[in-house]
């Protein structure tokens, strides 16, 4: 269990956390912790890696940058006070947050203006290749896990890490603070390092900030003398599970208050058709066929009860990256029922009535995520439109992993 020293630690309410500054030109990493208040797991793991780094005499490259999320929820142990922090950052959100005046803004409203502005400071004055990491934990037993937008620079950055990694979050959550940035092209990974009390959870998070600053070039990897120990230790954490999964369902929640998931199940558990999942307004949930369950809901708050995913063979993961480097999915608009959404060509816009063969499997494999609009009709968003990788391309991990699967 979390410690009540460590607690102090975490509510501490100036908002960056730390900041170090290379001696040389390099990367600029942004972690982010907090961005649910009752995850404080990271922001005791970002205390701790920063506050070793202010008395090392280690040589850094570049800049990295330690933020806490929603600081009165922090304050409260609880995940949000009036709304979901990582539920709003969407541009017309955004906007209409920044058209209120102070008083009209909600704690989450503030908190996000203010998160908003250091990200934006941070990406004015510094200088790529950025790498953004945000620290999460779950209310049931997990393996540590990292969830992305599945566009092919996360997956390649992703894959050097050993622990399974989350396909397709994004298109079933509206407004997460990384779909945010990954809409601006930058890498941007999600890190579940385990329940929310355990003190597994801190140490994992220390152990994937030491890698992520030796894997972006941050440190040089000899210089973290615990290297091999931080890796051995998520791969140990993680039952040497480093696979991708898909989602394929969320169960989402209209009231918390008439769900209950059974006890007792944790992510990436097997469970059987018919097995019985969750009670809702006194119905029971059941297993419609053999599933792997993920995220399932312990806490009192939250707008998912569970989520049901499969692992991703490997054949889509290499013909995946081929159709994407070969720009595939940009003959997409001429095919029937579909059309360019915007005049950035950035989505497509589907008539599902015209374009009723297409299967969102189909569409995975190109980049484009699915965001339903009304019964005949959703948009395809593509991270590798916007993607940055030219900001990458020089980097050690996209050189060794260009002809790959991923």
């Amino acid at each position: 269990m979390v410690t009540d020293p460590y607690l102090q630690k975490a509510v501490k309410t100036k908002r960056i956390i730390g900041h170090i500054k290379g001696d040389h030109p390099g990367p600029t990493l942004v972690f982010f912790g907090g961005i649910h208040g009752n995850e404080q797991s990271g922001v005791i793991a970002l205390e701790h890696v920063f506050q070793e780094l202010n008395d090392s005499p280690l040589s850094c490259k570049g800049s990295a940058y330690g933020i806490r999320g929603n600081i009165p929820a922090l304050m409260k142990g609880k995940r949000f006070l009036e709304k979901d922090l990582n539920r709003i950052w969407t541009h017309s959100k955004i906007k209409n947050i920044n058209g209120k005046t102070n008083a009209e803004h909600s704690v989450e409203d503030k908190e996000l203006v203010a998160i908003h502005k250091v990200i934006s400071g941070i990406l004015e004055n510094e200088k790529g290749p950025f790498y953004f990491i945000d620290f999460h934990t779950t209310s049931s037993k997990t393996l540590p896990f990292v969830t992305i937008n599945d566009a092919l620079i996360n997956r390649r950055f992703a894959k050097l890490f050993p622990v399974p990694i989350i396909l397709g979050i994004e298109e079933y959550l509206e407004g997460p603070l990384l779909s945010y940035i990954n809409e601006k092209g930058y890498v941007a990974l999600g890190f579940e390092s385990g329940q929310h009390s355990e003190e597994m959870s801190i140490k994992n998070s220390i152990a994937f900030t030491w890698l992520t600053m030796a894997f972006s070039g941050f440190l040089n990897k000899t210089d973290v003398g615990k290297f091999k120990d931080y890796y051995g230790q998520l791969q140990k954490s993680a039952d040497y599970n480093s696979n991708f999964y898909e989602i394929e369902y969320r169960h989402h929640l209209n009231d918390i208050r008439d769900f209950k998931m059974m006890d007792g199940f944790r992510s990436f558990e097997t469970v059987v058709e018919g097995t019985p999942l969750a009670l809702e307004k006194e119905n029971l949930i059941k297993a419609e066929k053999d599933t792997i369950i993920f995220m399932p809901l312990y806490q009192e708050q939250g707008e998912e009860g569970f989520f049901l995913i499969r692992k991703t063979p490997s054949w889509a993961l290499i013909l995946s990256g081929f159709l994407r480097r070969t720009n595939f999915g940009a003959l997409l608009h001429i095919l029937p029922g579909v059309s360019w959404a915007n005049k950035q060509k950035q989505s497509l816009l589907v008539n599902t009535k015209v374009a009723h063969f297409f299967t969102k499997p189909f569409f995975h494999l190109l980049g484009y995520r699915n965001r339903v609009l009304d019964k005949t009709h959703f948009a395809m968003n593509n991270r590798e439109l916007t993607a940055k990788n030219e900001m990458y391309r020089n980097t050690w991990w996209y050189r060794i992993t260009t002809n790959k699967s991923i």
